[in-house]
């Protein structure tokens, strides 16, 4: 399954933002497995003295969003997983600013960071493979907004993407 095969009844618009982001190239579980490679070798070869670099005055570290891309991807898979096994309870949505600011990720090494990184995305990429095509299709609601178990996939790729993207943009340039 490809990302121009969800439906507008599957995600939130504003989750189009990341969904978009996600090329049909691949399927969600190859490019679950590919993105995590590609970031990580992105990372890599950012220059030491910009992980704890802000643009602004209270914006991110690199670090920072880092962390963060591991903590709501958790947070998607959770969804994901209550979704697919039927749950029909309704998820809150969470802050991911209270998070980054509890997370004391400018404490922790790049490596430490990108190891937790990889360790997730194959729990993740574990748990997709395990969903049937039904699984996949089956919906609930977060953050007061419908999400279908794939759409949750493509969000955190499309996720990872857009903040690599704002890496180039206003973090290296």
């Amino acid at each position: 399954m490809k990302p121009s095969q969800l439906q507008p009844d599957e995600f939130a618009g504003h989750f189009s933002t990341y969904i978009n982001q996600v090329s049909d190239e691949y399927t969600l579980t190859e490019e679950l497995e590919i993105s995590v490679h590609r970031f990580i070798k992105f990372v890599q070869n950012i220059p030491m003295d910009k992980f704890d670099y802000r643009y602004a005055e209270g914006k991110w570290t690199i670090k920072d969003i880092i962390l963060h891309l591991i903590d709501a991807e958790r947070i998607f898979v959770y969804r994901a997983l209550r979704f697919a096994r039927n749950d029909k309870t309704a998820l809150p949505s969470f802050d991911e600013n209270d998070y980054v600011d509890e997370a004391n990720a400018n404490k922790r090494s790049l490596q430490d960071l990108l190891t937790e990184l990889l360790i997730v995305r194959q729990g993740t990429l574990a748990l997709f493979k395990s969903f049937s095509e039904e699984e996949l299709m089956r919906k609930g609601t977060a953050s007061n907004n419908p999400m279908s178990v794939r759409a949750l996939g493509f969000t955190i790729i499309g996720h990872q993407n857009h903040h690599q993207r704002i890496f180039q943009e206003r973090y290296l340039n």
